[in-house]
């Protein structure tokens, strides 16, 4: 007798891992935020956060987990009240079945926790990197890692997705948010302000100017600003500033004063110093760290 073979086929499939993140955060923390090509997940592990996804906030909870899809803007800030543990995991997938996902809170059920559980145990096998460090662009593949561990991963993650979907499929509650219609306006100004900041980042902004392209005067933005992003609007201009220039440093090749000139800085010591104050080190220390990151 002639057996047949049967073909399996994949509802999600997974090939490339981003980032595996395990966060403590203070009470105060406060992300600036990004957008990437690729899909990112957040879990609260203990304790609490808001985060806005596109142009909505959300309150999350422990156990709660959100989805950014690709290209989608998020930020994460504690609420000053409860220090947060984050899980936050990035990762390419094409399948379509994953918009489901697309502005929504899931709970992870006790299965779905311990799948996360093994993601994060055998990452800690499979890479050298550290699951605590924001910046980390590359994983550190460990030469002396556990059998099969990057395989656990990528086969965990795909479970753990596939029976969120299941349980996201029959769900009929609604959307959990704390977004209402005047909420999701501010929304709109919060981003609009940081629309602004990102394409003018390499000028040296004024905080008038901010409130002028906004329509609003300088107490609101304030007020707006601190609520949805957790932050001052000129310490986050300033923070997307720093960004770039790390990455300038990185990747760019040039010196210094360049770097100070093409970001809009009145002098390479003014730039140093507001480097200092908001990396904690001075650009020198950081180039020598990112090279030995390489």
């Amino acid at each position: 007798m002639e057996y047949g073979k049967t073909l399996m086929h994949d509802a999600i499939t997974i090939r490339w891992i981003v980032s595996i993140h395990y966060f403590e955060y203070a009470r105060d923390y406060v992300y600036a935020g990004e957008r990437h090509d690729f899909w990112e997940f957040l879990h609260v592990d203990k304790g609490e956060v808001e985060v806005m996804a596109g142009e909505t906030c959300y309150h999350l909870q422990e156990g709660d987990i959100i989805f950014h899809k690709p290209d989608e803007f998020h930020n994460v800030w504690a609420n000053g009240r409860v220090a947060p543990n984050l899980v936050v995991m990035s990762f390419e997938c094409k399948s379509p079945a994953m918009k489901i996902f697309e502005k929504k809170i899931l709970r992870l059920g006790d299965t779905e926790r311990d799948l996360l559980v093994r993601i994060l145990q055998e990452a800690r096998s499979a890479f050298l990197s550290p699951l605590d460090v924001t910046e980390l662009y590359q994983l550190d593949p460990n030469p002396e890692a556990s059998f099969g561990a990057e395989q656990i991963i990528r086969q965990s993650l795909e479970q753990m997705l596939i029976l969120l979907i299941r349980r996201g499929r029959g769900e009929t509650s609604p959307i959990r948010t704390t977004s209402s219609v005047k909420e999701r306006s501010d929304n709109r100004i919060v981003l609009d302000a940081i629309q602004f900041m990102e394409d003018n980042v390499k000028r040296k902004l004024t905080f008038a100017e901010i409130c002028g392209h906004t329509l609003q005067s300088g107490s609101a933005l304030k007020v707006l600003f601190r609520r949805h992003v957790g932050c001052g609007v000129m310490a986050y201009a300033n923070r997307l500033k720093i960004d770039v220039v790390k990455r300038m440093i990185r990747e760019s090749g040039l010196n210094f004063s360049d770097i100070s000139e093409t970001m809009g800085y009145s002098s390479v010591h003014y730039f140093s110093r507001q480097f200092k104050k908001a990396a904690d080190m001075t650009p020198s220390q950081y180039a020598r760290s990112a090279k030995s990151r390489l």
